[in-house]
C-alpha cells in the first residue's frame, strides 16, 4: 500500500466516525501478562483464535506523525504511547515495519526502524521486517531500485541485497530484538528492482529468483528461525497468486510464507458511500486455503485496511477471517496497515480518529485459546 495525494475532507467527517475504544464491548482477552484465566471460546459456537495467531499492525509511519505533533489517547482519555495502547487496549501482538534503503528524510531507514522496533519489543510484541528493496515506496505501480544500486551487475546486486538485509537485521539482533518474520520485497506481483532486471513477466522470472534467494539466505543467516515471506497484493485474485507461485516453484525460489494484501472496499466519489466488498473477502478466504494446499505454505495477511468511517464493516470482515482460520496453522495472522494514520494526512484507511482507535481494531479483542504445548 502507498500514500497518494488526496483531497482533504471537511473536519465534520471525523464527527461521524464511531469513537469506540478497542475492547469496549468485549470480554477481557486471555493474553500474556493478563490475569484473566478465561480460556473459553465465547461468542456462541464461533471458534476462539489461538494465542499463536498474529494480531498485527504496520505502524511504520508513527515516528513521522509524532514529529508533526500527533498524539494518541487511551480509554481514560490519557495521552499514551501508541505501542502501549495497541498492546494493552487493542490486543495487537505483532508489529510490521517497512525498511527503505536510503530514504531521503531518514524515516523508514535503519535508525528509524530500530527506534520503533525497540518500542514494540518493550511491549512484548512480535516483529515483522518488510524490506521494500527501494529508497521509497515499492508496490505494484513502482518497484524502483535504490539509486545507489542502479547500473550494477546482477552479481553486484545480489551482494547489495545480502549486505542490506544483513546490516539491518544485525542491528536489530545486536539490540536484543527478535524478528519472527522477514518480508523480501513489498507487493511484488511482478517482481522488484525494476532497473536491475528483477521484474517477472509471463513465464520469465528474469533475475528475481536469485535476488529473492539472496534476501532469504541473508535473513536466515542472522535469524535462522525467522519465516521469510513473499508478499503480493490483491489477496482475492487467485490467478495472480497461482501464476506467481508456480513461477517461484519452477525457479526454485526459497520462501516460507505466502503474504497477501487485502483492501476489500468499493469506493465512490462520495465519502459516505464506502462499502465492504464482501465478495473480495469471500474470495480471499477461499484463496487462503487453496494456496495453502497447493504450495504447502502457511499464509499471512500482511496488510488489510478499511475506510476510517467504515470501522464496523472492518471489524466484521477481520472477525470473519479470524473465525475461518483461528488456529494459525493455515493463516498465521492479520496485520492492519497504518491504523494510526489520520485522514487529514491524506490516508483514508486508518483505524484511528483524533488519536483514538475506532471499531475496526476491536476485532482483535476476543478470548483466545492458549497455545498448544
Amino acid at each position: 500500500m502507498k500514500l497518494k495525494n488526496l483531497t482533504l475532507w471537511i473536519a465534520a467527517c471525523a464527527l461521524a466516525v464511531s469513537m469506540a475504544s478497542c475492547g469496549s464491548d468485549e470480554p477481557e482477552p486471555n493474553i500474556p501478562g493478563n490475569n484473566n484465566n478465561n480460556n473459553n471460546q465465547g461468542g456462541g459456537d464461533k471458534p476462539a483464535v489461538t494465542a499463536d495467531f498474529a494480531r498485527g499492525a504496520d505502524v511504520s509511519w508513527v515516528t513521522e506523525l509524532e514529529a508533526k505533533g500527533y498524539k494518541f489517547y487511551n480509554k481514560k482519555n490519557e495521552e499514551t504511547d501508541l505501542f502501549r495502547l495497541l498492546r494493552e487496549e487493542c490486543n495487537v501482538t505483532a508489529i510490521r515495519l517497512r525498511v527503505w534503503v536510503n530514504p531521503a528524510n531518514g524515516y523508514n531507514g535503519v535508525e528509524d526502524v530500530l527506534a520503533k522496533a525497540k518500542r514494540a519489543h518493550a511491549q512484548g510484541m512480535n516483529l515483522m521486517i518488510d524490506f521494500h528493496m527501494s529508497d521509497s515506496w515499492a508496490d505494484p505501480s513502482q518497484q524502483h531500485a535504490p539509486e545507489a544500486w542502479k547500473l550494477k551487475t546482477p552479481e553486484q546486486t545480489v551482494q547489495n541485497i545480502r549486505d542490506h538485509v544483513t546490516s539491518v537485521l544485525t542491528r536489530l539482533k545486536s539490540a536484543g530484538i527478535d524478528v519472527k518474520w522477514v518480508q523480501i520485497g513489498n507487493e511484488t506481483r511482478a517482481g522488484f528492482l525494476q532497473e536491475l532486471n528483477g521484474l517477472m513477466k509471463d513465464q520469465n522470472a528474469n533475475e528475481f529468483p536469485r535476488y529473492f534467494n539472496a534476501g532469504y539466505e541473508a535473513a536466515k543467516a542472522v535469524y535462522p528461525k525467522a519465516e521469510v515471506i513473499a508478499h503480493l497484493d490483491k489477496g482475492e485474485n487467485r490467478d495472480i497468486y497461482t501464476w506467481f507461485f508456480d513461477l517461484m516453484k519452477k525457479n526454485n525460489v526459497k520462501y516460507d510464507v505466502i503474504g497477501m494484501s487485502l483492501y476489500p472496499e468499493t469506493e465512490t466519489s462520495n465519502p459516505w458511500s464506502v462499502s465492504l466488498n464482501q465478495k473480495a473477502v469471500n474470495d480471499c478466504l477461499s484463496n487462503i486455503e487453496y494456496l495453502h494446499n497447493r504450495y504447502g505454505k502457511k499464509v499471512m495477511l500482511c496488510e488489510i485496511g478499511f475506510h476510517y468511517t467504515n470501522g464496523k464493516a472492518g471489524k466484521k470482515a477481520i472477525r470473519q477471517i479470524m473465525e475461518k482460520y483461528p488456529k494459525g496453522d493455515i493463516l498465521e495472522g492479520i496485520f492492519y496497515w497504518e491504523p494510526e494514520a489520520p485522514e487529514e494526512e491524506g490516508y483514508k484507511k486508518g483505524a484511528f480518529v483524533n488519536g483514538r482507535p475506532n471499531e475496526a481494531l476491536e476485532a482483535f479483542v476476543q478470548n483466545m485459546l492458549t497455545p498448544a504445548n
